[in-house]
């Protein structure tokens, strides 16, 4: 399929995830080329005007900001060689994520607001119709704005065209990256959460814990939406359990705050979507063209720091906290269906059995769950001493944040790898039938962790598992 755009309102985070994730093309409308062409024709009479100074157009850059340029030299700056900006270098962002970059990148394009020349703006919306994208660096993506990793990505489109006037600007300037790396984690933190909160509810439904931890009731007494969304999530996967008689007394901490512990989680989850939503629909160029009809003071162009999104790198910091806590609450759970004295449960670690011991598995989520709190520490905006050169004086954290959390999700889904298994072995010892809604979650977890008695390498089979859930997690539908 081919996604039509014609207004900002367009680029929705549904639409993101078609085209990112679901790699469905992208075509401007009819109403958004009238735009962008009567935008560029009027740009075109402003900067002919003597009174107007606009930075990168009719001055230099950086650190020659200050010097007025001739119409030759205007002209010779814009289709100036641009290579010396794809700088930085190291392992590259998933083209999902390179997708969505471009289709961020229309933000500032679909209603004039670039001046961008048409037949660029053209080109740039081809850059989704399936073919490969170049890589973009994850790493060493310094400077005030996205210029290093935007002079990556349209490197070669820059190169194919004629450029004339802002193009290059209207491409590498502004916060399109940002916006896309928040989408991301919004959406991988959605999908992440479901699994959650299955393998959470089978631990808990393994445990035997009492049905009265989730109950309705608690919705209105904590009195937060997210708390009851976690709440329902766990209620409606165990069903009724069982059937039988349940644990007599409350299980343990882990398991009676598991839903304040997942509702924290989706009010992270909400508050990225909510910030994608708004990113995705904001101007950031620098600098911001008014079209005719929106000019409210006497500048038709104005500098802005747009390039730089605050919110997005806190929002994804969340996340990756969000999902640090999340491990620790499994580990810890682990750990408790094993311990027969407070699980009340058979004894099912494996040593006289004949079946695999277990109780090394809680060892290595304790290792995943270490380094996971060492991501989640606060990402601050970086020092002076890392700002670059001339006006560039204040870096965006917004790449680190982001490879943080998604190293963290990682890490997150080697837990829940972990931990699935060990609850499916305690419904095994038990005999108890398991919620129909979970049925899934363990057959999965069978196939790729069989726990049949046959000497398994665990590693192994939890790192099966934990792929399986990310595939599921980053599936196009």
């Amino acid at each position: 399929m081919t996604l039509t755009l014609n207004r900002r309102a367009d680029l929705t985070l549904e639409a993101l995830q078609r085209v990112a994730w679901g790699h469905e093309a992208v075509a401007l409308g009819g109403e958004a080329r009238a735009k962008i062409a009567a935008a560029r024709a009027d740009f075109l009479a402003l900067i002919e005007r003597e009174d107007i100074v606009i930075y990168g157009v009719n001055t230099g850059y950086g650190h020659q900001a200050k010097r007025r340029l001739t119409p030759d030299e205007r002209k010779a700056q814009a289709m100036a060689p641009t290579h010396h900006r794809a700088a930085s270098w190291g392992e590259p962002l998933p083209e999902r994520v390179t997708r969505a970059i471009v289709f961020a990148r229309l933000a500032n394009v679909i209603e004039g607001h670039a001046a961008l020349s048409p037949h660029v703006a053209e080109a740039l919306a081809a850059m989704l119709d399936g073919g490969p994208l170049p890589e973009v660096p994850a790493r060493g993506q310094g400077g005030a704005g996205e210029i290093l990793s935007l002079s990556h990505l349209f490197l070669s489109l820059t190169q194919a065209l004629e450029l004339a006037e802002k193009d290059m600007l209207s491409l590498i300037n502004g916060s399109p990256a940002a916006t896309a790396l928040v989408a991301d984690a919004a959406l991988a933190a959605a999908r992440r959460l479901e699994l959650v909160a299955d393998v959470l509810a089978l631990s808990a439904e393994a445990f035997n814990a009492p049905l009265g931890h989730f109950a309705e009731e608690l919705e209105g007494l904590w009195n937060n939406p997210h708390d009851a969304w976690a709440l329902e999530a766990l209620r409606r996967r165990i069903g009724g359990g069982h059937g039988g008689a349940r644990r007599p007394y409350q299980a343990p901490v882990s398991i009676r705050i598991m839903p304040r512990v997942m509702g924290e989680a989706h009010r992270a989850m909400a508050s990225a979507e909510a910030i994608a939503r708004q990113s995705l629909g904001a101007v950031s160029d620098n600098p911001v063209v008014f079209p005719k009809g929106e000019r409210i003071g006497p500048d038709e162009v104005v500098s802005t720091g747009g390039y730089h999104n605050a919110q997005a790198p806190a929002a994804i910091d969340a996340l990756t906290a969000a999902s640090a806590n999340l491990a620790i609450i499994a580990t810890r759970v682990a750990a408790k269906l094993q311990d027969g004295p407070v699980s009340l449960l058979p004894p099912f670690l494996g040593y006289l059995d004949g079946r695999d011991y277990l109780g090394c598995l809680p060892m290595a989520m304790v290792g995943y769950e270490e380094e996971m709190r060492m991501l989640a520490a606060p990402t601050l905006l970086p020092g002076s001493e890392s700002g670059g050169f001339a006006q560039d004086d204040v870096a965006s954290p917004v790449f680190a944040t982001w490879s943080k959390q998604e190293k963290a999700g990682v890490l997150l889904e080697l837990v829940l790898a972990s931990l699935a298994p060990i609850a499916v072995r305690a419904l095994d010892v038990t005999g108890r039938p398991a919620p129909p809604l979970l049925q899934a979650l363990i057959d999965e977890t069978r196939r790729h962790f069989p726990d049949d008695g046959r000497g398994i390498t665990m590693g192994a089979e939890c790192a099966a598992l934990a792929a399986s859930f990310r595939k599921r997690i980053y599936a196009a539908d």
